[in-house]
């Protein structure tokens, strides 16, 4: 495995791999497995394994570490992985350990479990974290867990925290966090984190925040990868093309339906022939009209690859 900074290594298209599970309900490391290949071999510069999309809520500690390992095992250190961590303190810690344990190279911080913390207990949190692990840490900005640009300095002081990925979409905030970080003479590693990041990629862009999680990239490679190198190219016919005719569609598919930031790509990620199995409870399977209406999408998306020549 590479011994490179992390930071160092983020660079691309980053894949955030859903979590396969087999018809009596349990992890199916095999699926898992090909589907975190499938993702390398087409492209991916990194995989985020057992985050968001990979259902990180729903899995116990030995699975996570189970699938952890197995990311790290197909990746052969090609590209990074990442893994998920969040809950409280206490555990986050704990399951950092067991990404550290199973070969991960960084960790993402998702938010702590329930609480709406205040700006000193956000710090306390994520510097507790990054103190007890030797992986580099990410903080995911979203829903309870929102930063002012004075926490985000700070957190750019903190030893292990390299990057802020934001899931909130507030870009005023992102712009006075960015700024604020850069005017310390600081560094932190942006990331869009939105639920389908290409519809805010320009704007984002416009920020200086040039990563992105693509869960496009999940189920429809060619796709998510062609939306990419135009966004990176300044290719914005090609852009507006995807936008207007795949992603702003999907955008609106989404908010259908809760949960179907990872339901919708679960369902997408079967229908192209790897049957990853459906959601844990909580989370529920999106209606039939949704499936039938997203099976059209997937369509119109890729007639405009062959329209555009992306």
């Amino acid at each position: 495995m590479t011994t490179a900074p992390l930071a160092d290594r983020l660079d691309g298209l980053l894949f955030f791999p859903v979590t396969a599970f087999g018809p009596d309900g349990s992890v199916d490391l095999d699926t898992f497995r090909a589907h975190v290949r499938a993702g390398v071999e087409a492209g991916a510069a990194a995989v985020f394994a057992c985050c968001g999309t990979g259902e990180f809520h729903a899995l116990t500690p030995e699975e996570f570490h189970s699938c952890v390992a197995a990311a790290v095992e197909e990746t052969a250190g090609r590209v990074p992985v990442v893994a998920g961590t969040g809950y409280g303190t206490a555990l986050a810690i704990r399951y950092a350990r067991l990404a550290a344990e199973a070969g991960a190279d960084g960790l993402l911080a998702m938010p702590p479990y329930l609480v709406v913390p205040d700006q000193a207990g956000l710090l306390r949190h994520y510097t507790e974290l990054a103190a007890a692990t030797p992986l580099d840490v990410i903080v995911y900005q979203r829903d309870n867990a929102v930063l002012t640009p004075a926490t985000a300095v700070a957190l750019a002081r903190t030893d292990g925290v390299v990057g802020l990925k934001d899931g909130l979409g507030d870009l005023d905030l992102m712009q006075r966090i960015v700024s604020a970080v850069r005017s310390e003479g600081l560094d932190l590693l942006y990331f869009n984190g939105l639920p389908t990041a290409e519809l805010t990629g320009p704007a984002y862009r416009a920020l200086g925040v040039h990563l992105y999680s693509s869960a496009v990239f999940c189920f429809a490679p060619d796709l998510a990868l062609a939306f990419h190198r135009a966004l990176a190219s300044g290719d914005e016919p090609t852009v507006r093309r995807l936008i207007d005719g795949f992603y702003r569609p999907l955008v609106e598919l989404r908010s259908q339906g809760r949960g179907y930031a990872v339901s919708l790509v679960k369902a997408a990620v079967r229908m192209g022939g790897l049957d990853v199995g459906p959601v844990r409870p909580p989370l529920s399977e999106p209606a039939p009209a949704h499936l039938d209406a997203l099976a059209r999408l997937l369509d119109d998306g890729r007639a405009l690859l062959k329209e555009t020549g992306a």
